[in-house]
């Protein structure tokens, strides 16, 4: 029961209903805060307990000093808990087996169960390998039961066996356009103590792309798997109260443009500003121009990014889009009357107080994709053709001649091109005045001819032709970020519908697919007849999932495949997702760009990364005619006249009416029962993890690090996509050898993400990234590594390594650049870390998240000084290091920083002292714990 200090608590009528409120102005100085720290001054207010929620700290949030640094720790508490399958399972697991540790602490395990609503969507278990026909969807749904039968028991237990837990089934969509369309509450009704309250809709998430719910005016992200789990059980997340950057939006988005050319936009003028570990808080006259699908989508991209939040305020845009997607009428009035209520309703003419400032007209947005490594690396669409020419270099090693265009007097600052902003063709651009006809013949500004490889390919049905460099052998509608957009999608059918009445196919080396994130899309498609005209094109229905966006898209069209791995072609990908990290999408691909599911449909019909979609011919029609993009790209009036006429709430209240039952194949899953799991010892896909084997009621002191070994030595911006398993298992791996080994046949491996409740599995597959470099192990790409502990530290895997270094009883280090741990909140990143036996990473800088999992596995994050890097200490990861001053965590207080020693085979020592980043005092507690799964673990038994 709250303390209640500032006299907060107060009543609020809505149409006849009274619910308890904490009322904001009661606090001093809460008229300048920001909307998103509002929310947090409501949560403060309403759950202060006198100990990890104080008065003090209360009033420090409504003092915030928006040109501090980050220095006042609060404790926010979560209305909910959303999560993913993949970083789910492991959540349920790891309840599961608290369950068991608690009992054996002598506490009770039914107290193991969620405080907190949890919500959980399986939808990253799809995988695209069937495509292009009419059964696309039912195989593949047919393949994903076979493949994860023994998880979707596990999930059925845990949806009976847990309270306030909930399974959206298989086939449904994907978490996060399944969130904002149905589970945010945005305003939540609660009754607690018997009391009806109302406060503001907060989550956290298992998914880094927990923020698309930003765009609902819902604070929230994406946290480990770990954190979420301490949040269910009721444990507050622990946090410094940010900065948070104001980004004011003016204008409109001019025509041509779409929501996915707006967030690129976004995303490079964030990741340029340096907004990791801040809010992000859209204000200004320019919001009220911006459709909530879009607020959304913008919202989606926070981790792209790095901010922890991308957050629109609440205004009639959410009321209309709560509306459209089937929410009850007094749900919406107590959203608008509370948001008025507490200030938290959107008013244009009030600028609030912000750390920083950062502005964008929407009438400067131009058309682009992103590529080909990383989602912030923006391409103007008109300049596709020039960039892809130069990037592929890359990739393709020294060409054999090459020869140059003199553009040395060109500019290529913005404001002296002309701006292509309408691909229509109503203002091409003008960058350069040569011609510029179909084919390989005009390189672009600056950019140097390239050796073609044309390769011939014979398809099994006799079709002919020639793959290059740069073939987009991928072209996928996917992922939450722009499939949960109505206008971005009606937008590429009405694409397909005018290619297929000029005559237009996907050149036949294209995979082609469409995954949304709703069934709605599908309703809406086939109420618009355009369902036709993709299914015309390949890219017909292959599932409800993320599909390509996180890897699961399934092989290459065979022949293509074998082409290029024989011929080490360098081609591409193009979807519609949010992520685009080197070996993400596919092995065989390594060259992956972001685009809208407009452009996608185009790039499917081009076939190829090197044109120029302004200039060039897409294809012929049926006369043998050129056909441009501009000739089959819809109008604004076009698409919205489709979404107006095709979409209504009764598609939504239809297909959430019993979202959480499933179909007869989820509900005919035999289903255990117990309190506690019975663990087959036999299974490959869950198993009980050791976290607790031994775990003593209390924590022994933490000591310091002596004789540790570097296990990797790693460059920048190392995402978790290259340290968590993740994608497909190959039968060399030691991933692999321990399935084939455990009588799991080939075709039956599935991947990484479906197996994450085995940690037998991830352990193995941990930093074993196709494309990771591993400084030590130089010459090699994937999990490789030497193991110092043998003589001649010959170069073998991560994993093997491991092993060797643990019966030697060697700790582990990693040392590692900038932005290490960037992308998605991957728990196995820092459980894998953890099992492995790394004690201490050693980064130039962190991603928030990935730094957070790190303590909460108990694994010590230390950064380089500032300037200095491991390559300027003189540092190769041949040395043994040594880490003295870890033991003053146990005095009650966090030290600035630890001396490291760095012993070389010369007898020569490099010492500095290395930044201690545990930031926090609750992130203090989890390290001297052992972790936090221990801390929660050891504070409910000692409750019983």
């Amino acid at each position: 029961m709250s303390i209640n200090s500032f006299g907060a608590k107060a009543n609020l009528d809505v149409e006849g209903t009274t619910y308890e409120i904490f009322r904001v102005d009661a606090v001093e100085g809460h008229n300048k805060l920001p909307f998103s720290l509002k929310v947090l001054l409501e949560n403060l207010l309403r759950t202060e307990d006198g100990a990890n929620i104080t008065a003090e700290h209360i009033s420090a949030l409504g003092n915030w000093d928006a040109g501090a640094q980050p220095n006042q720790e609060i404790q926010f508490t979560p209305a909910r808990v959303i999560m993913q399958d993949f970083t789910g399972v492991p959540c349920v697991v790891d309840l599961a087996t608290m369950r068991e540790a608690v009992e054996a602490l002598g506490g009770d395990p039914a107290k193991i169960n969620p405080l907190s609503p949890a919500e959980m969507v399986i939808d990253h278990s799809v995988i695209a390998e069937v495509f292009g026909t009419a059964g696309a969807f039912q195989q593949n749904t047919d393949i994903e039961y076979q493949r994860n039968r023994e998880r979707y028991q596990f999930l059925r237990w845990g949806q009976t066996a847990f309270d306030d837990f909930k399974v959206v089934p298989p086939g449904t969509g994907i978490v996060h356009q399944v969130n904002i369309e149905n589970l945010a509450r945005v305003i939540f009704p609660r009754t607690v103590d018997g009391v009806l309250q109302a406060y503001p809709d907060t989550c956290v998430g298992t998914d880094s792309h927990t923020t698309m719910v930003n765009g609902l005016g819902v604070v929230g992200w994406g946290v480990g798997g770990i954190e979420a789990e301490a949040a269910m059980l009721g444990q507050p997340v622990s946090m410094l109260i940010p900065r948070v950057v104001g980004f004011k939006l003016t204008g409109s988005l001019p025509e041509g443009t779409t929501a996915t050319d707006l967030v690129l936009t976004i995303t490079e003028m964030l990741r340029e500003h340096k907004v990791v570990g801040k809010f992000v808080e859209f204000y200004g006259e320019g919001v009220s121009q911006v459709p909530l699908a879009n607020r959304a989508t913008i919202g989606n991209m926070s981790p792209e990014y790095g901010s922890t939040i991308a957050v629109f305020p609440i205004d009639e845009k959410t009321i209309d889009y709560m509306r459209l997607t089937g929410r009850d009428e007094h749900q919406l009035a107590l959203v608008e009357a509370y948001s008025k209520e507490q200030g938290l309703w959107h008013d244009a003419s009030n600028e609030p107080t912000f750390s920083e400032y950062i502005e964008l007209d929407l009438a400067t947005v131009v058309p682009s994709i992103a590529g080909p490594r990383r989602p912030q690396d923006r391409i103007r669409l008109d300049e596709s053709k020039a960039s892809f020419r130069e990037a592929v270099a890359a990739f393709v090693g020294e060409p054999e001649h090459e020869h140059t265009h003199d553009y040395s007097g060109y500019d290529d600052s913005v404001e002296s091109t002309m701006i292509a902003s309408d691909p229509t063709g109503a203002n091409p651009t003008d960058v350069d005045d040569s011609p510029a006809p179909a084919g390989h013949d005009h390189p672009g500004p600056g950019v140097k001819d390239r050796v073609y490889k044309k390769v011939p390919v014979t398809l099994a049905d006799g079709t002919t032709f020639e793959l290059d460099h740069g073939a987009v052998t991928i072209a996928s509608i996917t992922s939450c970020t722009n499939t949960s957009n109505p206008s971005v999608m009606i937008g590429a059918a009405l694409v397909a519908k005018k290619a297929v009445e000029k005559g237009l196919n996907r050149k036949p080396w294209v995979k082609t697919s469409l995954a949304p994130g709703s069934q709605v899309v599908t309703d809406y498609y086939n109420k618009s007849g355009l369902t036709q005209y993709l299914d015309a094109l390949g890219f017909n229905l292959v599932g409800y999932g993320c599909t390509t966006c996180i890897g699961n898209s399934g092989p290459l069209i065979a022949e293509v495949s074998e082409a290029i791995n024989e011929h080490d072609l360098a081609v591409s990908a193009v979807l519609s997702g949010n992520r685009n990290f080197e070996g993400r999408i596919n092995p065989d691909v390594q060259m992956n760009y972001l685009a809208s599911p407009m452009l996608v449909i185009v790039y499917a019909l081009a076939g190829t990364m090197d044109i120029d979609l302004f200039n060039e011919p897409i294809g012929q029609d049926t006369d043998g005619n050129d056909v441009f993009m501009r000739d089959i790209w819809p109008s604004g009036a076009e698409i919205e006249e489709v979404v107006g006429s095709s979409i209504s709430a009764e598609m939504f209240t239809t297909r959430y009416a019993d979202v959480f039952a499933g179909d007869e194949r989820w509900q005919s899953l035999p289903t255990p029962d117990g309190e506690t799991f019975a663990w087959d010892e036999d299974s490959t896909y869950v198993r009980k993890p050791p976290y607790f084997d031994g775990m003593p009621a209390h924590p022994e002191p933490v000591v310091d690090i002596t004789g540790a070994r570097v296990l990797l030595k790693l460059g920048d911006s190392v995402t978790t996509d290259h340290i968590s398993p993740a994608g497909s298992i190959k039968a060399d791996s030691p991933a692999g050898v321990y399935l084939s080994e455990n009588g799991v046949e080939r075709r039956d491996f599935n991947s990484y993400g479906s197996r994450r409740g085995n940690h037998e599995v991830m352990i193995r597959g941990t930093f074993a990234n196709i494309r990771l470099r591993n400084q030590i192990a130089p010459g090699t790409e994937g999990g490789f590594t030497r193991d110092f502990s043998a003589d001649g530290a010959p170069v073998t895997t991560v994993y093997d390594a491991s092993v060797a270094y643990a019966e030697a009883g060697v700790p582990l280090v990693v040392l590692a650049g900038k932005e290490y741990g960037s992308g998605s909140s991957r728990d196995w990143a820092a459980k894998g870390t953890a099992l492995l036996g790394v004690r201490a990473v050693i980064a130039e800088s962190y991603e928030r998240i990935h730094r957070s999992n790190l303590i909460g596995m108990g694994v010590l994050p230390l950064q380089f000084p500032e300037g200095e890097t491991a390559d300027s200490l003189g540092l190769t990861g041949e040395e043994t290091f040594s880490f003295e001053g870890v033991t003053a965590l146990n005095d009650g207080s966090t030290p600035e920083n630890v001396k490291v020693s760095a012993s070389r085979a010369d007898g020569s020592i490099v010492v500095f002292d290395a930044v201690v980043r545990i930031d926090t005092p609750g992130e203090r507690s989890y390290y001297l714990n052992g972790g936090i799964m221990q801390y929660v673990l050891r504070n409910l038994a000692a409750a019983a």
